[in-house]
């Protein structure tokens, strides 16, 4: 055994605090930001405006006033920034879910009023042709399915869940498969619904209503 005496400041490396950000290092990365969210808010107006096809990277530099090296420093090319732009959509959209289910008081009742805030919001021009119609073509329908899974359909799983499920009598198998059946019939509800406006046909909410109750009457039991 060494009976070497060590001093106090030694062995204290291992202690030391990281390194901060500079103040230099904390305004690039706030221009990084920034320079992201004004590209996917561009991109967002100009795609929902005039489709994925007919929007060119030149347009979205104009729109931006950002180098295409800021372009790419951010993103590989135009289908990331889509992707980007599904998801800024996606989260409004389930925001919008969380908001009308809200105010309801039993799942039941939450899975409807959540179900027709993703029929009004999606059926509208922008989003609809953003997730609806450029969605599945331009990404594909596996990575479309894996951006729909993290935003509304979790939210529509978890309901159906509660539903059908309360004590964990169907498997996660049984639950998926009823999510998806269900989330097929709001997405095609919501087409219906775009193609039947409300200036030219004022009856049509309540007609999408009506058969998505018909469409989920089998569980809904608690007088939605």
């Amino acid at each position: 055994m060494s009976t070497k005496k060590t001093s106090p400041e030694a062995g204290t490396n291992s202690l030391t605090p990281p390194l901060q950000p500079t103040p230099v290092a904390n305004r690039r990365l706030a221009q990084g930001a920034l320079s992201r969210t004004r590209l996917i808010a561009a991109a967002r107006a100009l795609f929902e405006k005039d489709g994925y096809a007919n929007t060119s990277t030149e347009a979205l530099l104009v729109a931006t006033g950002l180098t295409r090296g800021a372009l790419y420093h951010h993103f590989r090319d135009k289908k990331d920034l889509f992707v980007a732009v599904c998801e800024a959509v996606h989260v409004d959209l389930s925001a919008a879910i969380e908001k009308a289910a809200d105010t309801q008081g039993s799942p039941q009742q939450q899975l409807i009023a959540g179900a027709m805030a993703w029929v009004d919001a999606v059926s509208q021009p922008g989003p609809r042709q953003v997730l609806l119609i450029d969605g599945p073509s331009v990404l594909g329908a596996e990575t479309w399915a894996m951006l729909d899974e993290r935003h509304g359909y979790q939210q529509l799983r978890t309901v159906l869940s509660e539903i059908l499920s309360p004590e964990g009598e169907l498997s996660v198998l049984e639950i998926d498969a009823s999510t998806s059946a269900i989330n097929g019939a709001i997405n095609e509800l919501a087409q219906w619904l775009a193609r039947h406006p409300a200036d030219a046909f004022p009856e049509a909410r309540d007609a999408a209503i009506a058969a998505l109750r018909r469409v989920c009457g089998c569980f809904l039991t608690d007088g939605v």
